[in-house]
């Protein structure tokens, strides 16, 4: 399955009929900074989707050979190719038509004559989609590993203040052995919730909330902010978490988790650990120093009991 390369031009497949549409297209969408690719029927069409996958299809309709509704369904259905976008190209503007393409698998229409600027929107947007999507972590929905460095790397090259947030859950591994996995996703799941509730309540606007994966998230806010969203992550956390566990076992206080050496051992409740960095002392210029300072500050905070926020005070030493 290919992905988008962000290192280069998305590539777009434009199938349409009428030399003069494909001709329009190509020099406006190359125009804009894509690469583009043309076929003049659907058979050709689905071949070149199928041969060397676009990262966007834009397709007409009332095409020979095939038409755009048993393309679209075709590519939809393929798994190789079923996560290409595609937007419908029509002159056909009833309702039902347009039903019609999204039945079949399409991300967006466009009814002809259009108008370039609205094109090339649409197509901005869906493409920004689809790089979402597949950049997302499949349990939380939460932008994954390949956007979390993006956006922490175009923090630290615009040299605005920020302060970027790892959390990790106490004593997972433990609960999710005790209560399973479906257990332990919706206690991921459940602290994906409580973060980004967090960012709504105390943060900005543009602020960001990754899942690393696993029980690792991060989040990136600004410095002014980070107080008052690590003390509402605390709090959520630590009442959210309770309902998590069976009554039975919030009645005796704790879990008995046994060992593979024989021992018994006694878990008491879920924690949770923030670890901040911030760039207010200039000492961050690239995204491995966050990297070290966070998992220093996380083993740190992981030898206290309960939730705890710990972060590096000047002097570089933890608190």
């Amino acid at each position: 399955m290919s992905t988008i390369d962000l290192a280069r031009p998305p590539r777009i497949l434009v199938v349409d009929d009428e030399p003069p549409i494909r001709e329009i297209l190509k020099f406006q969408l190359e125009n804009a900074g894509f690469y583009v690719k043309c076929a003049q029927d659907g058979e050709e069409g689905l071949q070149m989707v199928t041969e060397d996958p676009p990262d966007l299809v834009l397709l007409d309709l009332m095409i020979p050979q095939m038409d755009g509704y048993e393309v679209c369904r075709r590519i939809k259905n393929d798994y190789n190719t079923r996560h290409i976008p595609v937007i419908i190209l029509t002159a056909r503007g009833e309702l039902d038509e347009k039903l019609k393409g999204l039945e079949n698998g399409a991300n967006d229409y466009v009814t002809k004559p259009f108008s370039m600027p609205e094109l090339l929107m649409r197509v901005k947007n869906v493409l920004a989609w689809s790089v979402s999507q597949r950049e997302a972590n499949p349990l939380t929905g939460l932008p994954g590993n390949v956007s979390i460095e993006r956006e922490l790397t175009q923090r630290i090259e615009t040299g605005r203040p920020f302060a970027f947030i790892y959390t990790d859950i106490d004593n997972f591994k433990a609960f999710n052995d005790y209560y399973g996995y479906a257990k332990g996703d919706e206690a991921i799941r459940t602290t994906a919730r409580i973060l980004t509730n967090a960012i709504v309540d105390a943060g900005n606007s543009d602020d960001f909330v990754g899942h690393v994966g696993g029980d690792d998230f991060v989040l990136m806010t600004t410095p002014d902010r980070v107080d008052a969203i690590a003390r509402a992550v605390i709090e959520l956390f630590d009442r959210k978490s309770q309902e998590l566990f069976d009554p039975e076992d919030l009645e005796r206080g704790y879990l008995k988790i046994r060992r593979r050496s024989g021992e018994v051992m006694r878990v008491k409740s879920l924690g949770i650990t923030l670890a901040i960095v911030t760039n207010e002392s200039g000492n961050i210029g690239h995204i491995g120093r966050v990297a070290d300072i966070a998992s220093e500050l996380k083993r740190y905070g992981k030898n206290m009991s309960g939730s705890v926020v710990v972060r590096e005070r000047r002097g570089g030493r933890a608190s």
